[in-house]
């Protein structure tokens, strides 16, 4: 997944309809609302919005057609596979309908725009893992440890007890090499029964 890393700010005319894009890095639904109090125009003729943080996500049309505005903007966003945003798309109508294909487009096309061109960071899904390890496997484990980050490192009288971060996509052949090296005598915990 991707983070915007800061605002980001599109503007675009269709068939003399104006669409401003405003694009912000949230990471609460309060403020998500927040920010639409904030930068949506009651002047305008429609505020049309969606944001995705984690796996919760919701749109507006605002007074367009259903599913013309809030879900393409939702799908700009799940395009570009960010999370973690809030992206108002705000309309001053030119006097010429687009119809539904056209209004799809428009909204959807300048979400997009404007995600494109913003700075984003990519986010690695970690989980967090405590376990142990007798002292005579500890550097045979530590040697698979590659793509972890030891987060807290003790010892005790049998050997060491990490607190590991490791991405989501390699919890299950990290446990695997842990049972593995240490034969099943050592103890692996997934925060949170994740």
């Amino acid at each position: 997944m991707q983070l915007l890393l800061k605002k980001q700010y599109y503007e675009e005319e269709i068939k003399k309809s104006k669409f401003i894009v405003k694009a912000f890095p949230v990471t609460q639904v309060q403020q998500a609302m927040q920010l639409l109090q904030e930068n949506m125009d009651p002047q305008a003729t429609h505020n049309c919005w969606a944001y995705k943080i984690g796996q919760e996500y919701r749109f507006s049309d605002d007074g367009e057609p259903g599913g013309t505005a809030g879900r393409p903007i939702l799908q700009a966003i799940e395009s570009q596979q960010l999370m973690d945003v809030f992206v108002l798309v705000i309309r001053y109508f030119g006097g010429v309908k687009l119809g539904t294909g056209g209004l799809v487009r428009a909204y959807g096309g300048c979400a997009a725009k404007c995600l494109q061109q913003a700075e984003t960071i990519t986010c690695v899904p970690k989980t967090t893992v405590y376990c142990t390890c007798p002292f005579s496997e500890i550097e045979r484990l530590r040697a698979k440890l590659t793509t972890v980050t030891i987060e807290k490192e003790d010892y005790d009288d049998k050997g060491v007890i990490w607190q590991l971060l490791i991405p989501d996509n390699d919890v299950s052949i990290i446990e695997q090499w842990h049972q593995n090296i240490t034969r099943g005598q050592a103890i692996w915990s997934v925060k949170n029964g994740e």
